[in-house]
């Protein structure tokens, strides 16, 4: 299999744009905030005992990290048509809500290929996503917790929309 079609990540319209928007923000303010803390920092003199100027050199250094994991995710994107997208089961490009069987919890969740969990984003390779996907509503997910104690978990599939 083609390395290239393995690492393909669907996205949203809506999510890639976003995505661009943080990346463009990152290598414009982002790195023009840096070179101005960098500045200042430099002014103080001695640099190696500046402890302002080390921890900006760290703060660049992880900025720079998320500017390349996201020009990365960006290089390797499919856009989702969500004028298709059907709701029957679950799948990428869904709106999911389920029910957390064991607690009672009830979440909902975009199933996507890439974001944060707190953004209601879930990752169609994260363990939860890999068990709604091909779901139907009323249908129920189990995997086992990823925490290691081989507890199963099980949520239940409310709703699936667009």
């Amino acid at each position: 299999m083609d390395k290239q079609a393995e690492k393909q990540t669907a996205l949203t319209q809506e999510r890639y744009d976003d995505l661009v928007a943080q990346l463009e923000k990152l290598r414009t303010v982002g790195r023009d905030d840096i070179a101005e803390k960098l500045r200042v920092a430099r002014s103080y003199g001695d640099l190696s005992e500046n402890a302002e100027y080390n921890e900006t050199m760290d703060e660049q250094a992880k900025m720079e990290a998320q500017i390349s994991k996201l020009e990365e995710e960006l290089r390797n994107v499919t856009i989702i048509d969500e004028t298709s997208v059907k709701t029957d089961v679950v799948h990428v490009g869904v709106t999911v809500k389920v029910k957390d069987l064991v607690y009672g919890d009830i979440e909902t969740f975009q199933i996507l290929g890439t974001g944060r969990l707190e953004d209601g984003i879930l990752l169609d390779t994260s363990p939860l996503g890999k068990a709604l996907l091909g779901k139907g509503q009323g249908e129920v997910a189990e995997f086992y917790s990823p925490t290691g104690n081989g507890k199963i978990l099980r949520f239940e599939v409310l709703e699936i929309s667009k």
